[in-house]
């Protein structure tokens, strides 16, 4: 980097250095939930013989902590383990869904699309573009870490710009902007899964709507892509005007055109992708749908579409990946495309096992009532605080933030925090569904700062290419803008958002 960036990425170093070594400190997050469980159980045990005031809202009685280290309770816990797992929720939503991202990832479907996307953006409205397809790219999980980003470093170097501003912004899209998206993907019912799980510690009947936050999402995609624009062309490229491209010109990546094979199955596949939406549109639209409930709305919890929303995201990704593979010749038969699968399955190895923990953990919080007795407490006190219900939320935001920069994983962290912040704020009346949008608020804005996310050390790479002697503190200095804005402005809108009275998404409402 030009010496006249040097103070900045040398400040932000020590204070990465110092969040790095906090962060390795820390076990993994498998082995968070293990001793989380235990922890539980010590604490049940301790507080079983503890008469308690705090009532219990869902049987007007005084709440009462179950032993789990009692002899039934661990004959209970080994009886149930293998249902405990196989039973949680978001295990079944993450893997089906990636199985038919898999295909059309590993087929190329969704690379070529996003190719061409980009290729045939005006140049004056490339930034938003490529920060609008970034976020559209959640849709695909690691598609906009493996594909968007690295080729938005391309483009912008190809167009004459500077090609970390390029990866900046597709960072600040993939990453700062996670919890929003115009395109329902798995990480809606996966946070519906955790936040109904933990909502029924107060209320055992109470349904979430995976689509809860759908609205705000939306809504949250253009606001995201308007601030990152700002940024991008106003703050980063312009600080970056006295950075030298210093990679090896012979190895700097050019913009390879989409081959007329590629753009075939492309627009096959596309097209059997919207005749499938078409048809489920159709078959939706039917006054006697079997889509419908039993009332006939196609937007209640009950409804088979509300309840297909995950199988549907599976084939209207397998189906026309499987088409664009045989049609290019990435596929030539039916064990490529199961190779694809596999693969897919293979990157959730450590999903599975943390999900494992994180089943056990939930379970173990759940039955002992400790979960209910600190939301309970922490709701009087709360009430006592007499905080205004946005001064709450804000500190949520902010508190989720903070332990993003040690705990990454979107789901650990709401594994974590939903069964405290949802049933506290219950009792303060706050719905879940007002919960899980601020948790998406602080979950994404730190995002793009903490070396701890998996993916953060691959963006350096990509940034390496064009400048060599990138390090982390430089990234860091680089997205600081981004996630300090993201924080600041997301959080305000969401303010906002609320303040006017507009939908945060289906069967979703501000209070409970």
């Amino acid at each position: 980097m030009d010496k006249t960036n040097n103070l900045k990425p040398s400040l932000v170093n020590r204070f990465l250095n110092s969040i790095e070594r906090l962060g390795n400190a820390l076990p993994d997050p498998a082995m968070i939930f293990l001793m989380a469980m235990l922890l539980i159980w010590v604490l049940s045990a301790l507080f079983a013989n503890t008469q308690f005031d705090a009532i219990d809202p869902r049987t007007g009685a005084p709440i009462v902590i179950h032993n789990l280290l009692s002899g039934d309770a661990l004959a209970g816990f080994l009886a149930s383990l293998v249902k405990t797992f196989t039973t949680f929720a978001p295990l079944g939503v993450v893997l089906v869904a990636m199985l038919g991202v898999g295909v059309a990832e590993h087929s190329g479907f969704i690379n070529t699309g996003l190719k061409l996307m980009l290729k045939r953006t005006p140049k004056f409205l490339l930034t938003p573009s490529i920060i609008l397809i970034a976020i559209v790219s959640h849709t695909a999980t690691d598609a906009g870490y493996v594909l968007v980003i690295p080729l938005a470093g391309v483009i912008f170097y190809a167009m004459g710009r500077h090609p970390l501003a390029g990866i900046a912004a597709a960072f600040a899209g993939v990453s700062g902007g996670f919890g929003a998206n115009f395109i329902p993907s798995g990480i809606d019912p996966l946070l519906q899964s955790f936040t109904q799980s933990a909502a029924r510690i107060i209320d055992p009947e109470i349904v979430v709507n995976p689509l809860n936050n759908w609205f705000f999402a939306s809504a949250s995609s253009l606001f995201i892509v308007l601030l990152g624009w700002y940024i991008t062309d106003k703050i980063i490229e312009p600080r970056l005007a006295n950075t030298k491209v210093d990679g090896d010109t012979n190895e700097l990546p050019s913009f390879d055109e989409a081959t007329p094979k590629e753009k075939k199955g492309f627009v096959i596949a596309a097209s059997v992708m919207l005749a499938g939406v078409a048809l489920l549109a159709y078959t939706s639209s039917l006054p006697n749908s079997p889509l419908r409930s039993p009332s006939g709305s196609l937007t209640e919890f009950t409804a088979p579409l509300m309840q297909s929303i995950v199988p549907l995201i599976f084939l209207l990704f397998w189906i026309p990946g499987a088409v664009y593979g045989f049609v290019t010749g990435t596929f030539t038969s039916s064990k490529d495309m199961i190779d694809a699968m596999s693969k897919s399955m293979s990157s959730m190895a450590y999903y599975i096992v943390m999900a494992f923990f994180c089943a056990l953990f939930i379970a173990a919080f759940s039955s002992s009532n400790l979960g209910a007795l600190m939301a309970i407490e922490g709701a009087e006190v709360l009430k006592a605080l007499a905080l205004p219900s946005t001064v709450t939320i804000v500190g949520i935001i902010f508190l989720t933030a903070f332990v993003n920069l040690f705990v990454g994983s979107s789901s650990a962290k709401w594994a974590l925090l939903g069964p405290i912040f949802v049933p506290m704020l219950m009792q303060l009346g706050i719905s879940p569904d007002l919960s899980q949008a601020a948790y998406r608020v602080g979950d994404s804005s730190s995002n793009i700062i903490t070396p701890l996310m998996p993916y953060f050390p691959l963006v350096v790479v990509y940034c390496q290419k064009y400048v060599k002697d990138t390090g982390i503190g430089t990234l860091i200095a680089l997205m600081l803008p981004f996630s300090i804005a993201f924080l600041i402005g997301w959080t305000c809108f969401l303010l906002a958002y609320w303040a006017i009275g507009a939908p945060l998404g289906l069967q979703a409402s501000y209070t409970y």
